[in-house]
């Protein structure tokens, strides 16, 4: 409800509005980051892919460099070529062996001079390269095999696996990069393993080279962009939580300042929600009604009708009291004005106003505003000063008061003997009417001492040539008491409760001899 205590407040969209704001900057961000990260390991991932099948292409220009030089000796005698064969060994540092085969018998090797195997050309891939998972000397051991042959007859070379272990594990230390040859693969582990080797799981890479037979394959394993995340960006991740954290606040004031009493008042002012309700005024003696106070009323579009007790201390506090009481002025004209005809001539209307009205010469505009709306003669304005702030006798809150007069407009004190300047504003202000608080009327015949203190009240008004009205009259007891004490006029639940300008109407026009309201009261009338 509004402007009343507080109440634990269920889960809504103001409560996860500054949540999400502040989530927004973190979520995108991330993503950012994360597409950024993404892109990044590809492009690394590529780059450092393309980086091993250049290094493995180097290395296998030295292996067809010797096999192809050594061609041209396959078929001659093994003791004539053996010195060449291991020439090259020893002149190229990634020749493990050299070979020499004719008929697909290699005869003749670097190692061992004359040998005896034979050579399956349907284990090299396109007839030239083949990833051996070790041989009769080192099983088990990693080679690559390159094989040039004319006929069938030709030269062969290898390279020890450790050359392209070295080539797997300095050029992409952090990333999984596999060399395949045919059916046949190897990792960072050094192992052949035959089949289709794993994906990687993020940025997959597959190079073939354009010069031989061959392709890398290259990503990175799951943990890695983890890890890369805490290495790289420790620093942006404090900084988006610092920006969620700000967004998060930054709203939620926002939403607070956007709901809090203050726009709320000002919202329900542009809405037209606040309402004049009526409680009549009777006059002694006959205790027809001689006027209304008008009490202001708030009709919320959720919460139904506010108590002014909830809504009112805080408008006076925050100022917005002086535009509140201008709608409600221009509402009541509006309202009443058209049905003139029911009033009595000098039927008073009471609006009350605090310090805040006092400040400017405004509130001479509003009271001239409201009495045009009606008769000359019909409508007497009185204004209630009520003291929940002080009125200054400033020069101009005097002359204000004074101009209120020359105008025809009243000045009541409302509640009065309960506040701490009631007997100071009958000094400093000329004022027409008293009004006694309800605490005094409901003690008649209860408290002695307080009896006293109303009795003095109205002697004092008397001597002072001052009007008086008692509020708070609900029984019949205190009425007759206060009317033969010559109390001027009395207002209460006895006579009638706070009631809207609809209900107001009809029963102004309800009395005997009243004019009849017209039977399409016009809509705004019937609200409240």
């Amino acid at each position: 409800m509004p402007l009343t205590a507080k109440h634990r407040a269920a889960l809504s969209w103001r409560t996860l509005l500054p949540w999400v704001v502040g989530a927004l900057p973190v979520v995108c961000g991330l993503g950012v980051m994360n597409w950024q990260l993404e892109q990044e390991m590809q492009a690394s991932s590529q780059a450092t892919t393309r980086q091993v099948v250049a290094q493995v292409e180097h290395i296998l220009d030295n292996l067809a460099s010797a096999a192809n030089t050594l061609l041209p000796l396959a078929g001659s005698p093994c003791e004539q070529a053996k010195l060449t064969l291991r020439a090259q060994v020893t002149r190229n540092a990634f020749v493990r062996s050299t070979n020499l085969f004719s008929h697909n018998t290699l005869y003749c090797t670097s190692l061992f001079g004359d040998f005896d195997e034979p050579v399956n050309p349907a284990d090299y891939v396109d007839g030239t390269l083949w990833l051996m998972d070790g041989n009769s000397v080192t099983p088990g051991h990693a080679l690559l095999v390159y094989r040039a042959s004319d006929g069938d007859r030709g030269a062969i070379s290898t390279v020890d696996g450790d050359h392209l272990l070295t080539a797997l594990r300095l050029i992409g230390p952090d990333e999984e990069l596999r060399i395949r040859v045919g059916d046949r693969w190897m990792g960072k582990d050094g192992i052949v393993h035959k089949g289709v080797p794993p994906a990687a799981a993020s940025a997959h890479v597959l190079l073939g080279s354009t010069r031989y037979p061959f392709s890398v394959q290259g990503g990175y394993a799951a943990a890695q962009q983890g890890r890369l995340w805490r290495s790289h960006y420790p620093a942006l991740l404090g900084l988006l939580l610092v920006l969620g954290a700000a967004a998060a606040l930054a709203c939620r004031w926002q939403i607070r300042r956007a709901s809090s009493p203050r726009a709320e008042l000002r919202r329900a002012l542009e809405a037209d929600e606040f309402l004049p309700y009526f409680q009549p005024v009777v006059r002694q003696g006959d205790y027809r009604w001689a006027g209304a106070e008008v009490l202001m009323r708030w009709n919320h579009p959720q919460e139904g009708l506010v108590r002014p007790d909830l809504f009112i201390p805080y408008a006076e506090h925050s100022g917005q009291i002086v535009d509140m009481t201008r709608a409600l002025m221009m509402h009541t004209a509006q309202s009443l004005a058209p049905y003139a005809g029911l009033l009595e001539d000098g039927f008073h209307i009471g609006i009350n106003i605090t310090a805040d009205h006092c400040r400017d010469l405004s509130l001479l505009d509003d009271c001239r505003t409201f009495l045009q709306h009606f008769p000359h003669g019909r409508v007497v304005l009185t204004l209630e000063l009520t003291e929940r702030k002080l009125i200054e006798p400033t020069p101009v809150t005097l002359e204000l008061f004074e101009k209120l007069h020359a105008m025809g407009v009243m000045i009541a004190l409302d509640d009065f003997g309960t506040g701490q300047s009631s007997l100071n504003y009958l000094r400093q202000f000329k004022v027409d009417y008293l009004k006694i608080d309800q605490s005094f009327v409901a003690l008649i015949g209860a408290d002695a001492l307080s009896v006293h203190i109303l009795e003095s009240v109205i002697e004092l008004s008397a001597k002072l040539g001052l009007g008086i009205v008692a509020e708070g009259v609900e029984t019949a007891a205190q009425r007759d008491y206060l009317a033969r004490h010559d109390v001027d006029f009395q207002q209460g639940y006895l006579f009638a409760k706070p009631m809207p300008a609809a209900q107001f109407l009809e029963a102004l026009a309800a009395r005997p001899g009243a004019t009849q309201l017209p039977q399409r009261t016009p809509p705004e009338i019937m609200r409240g």
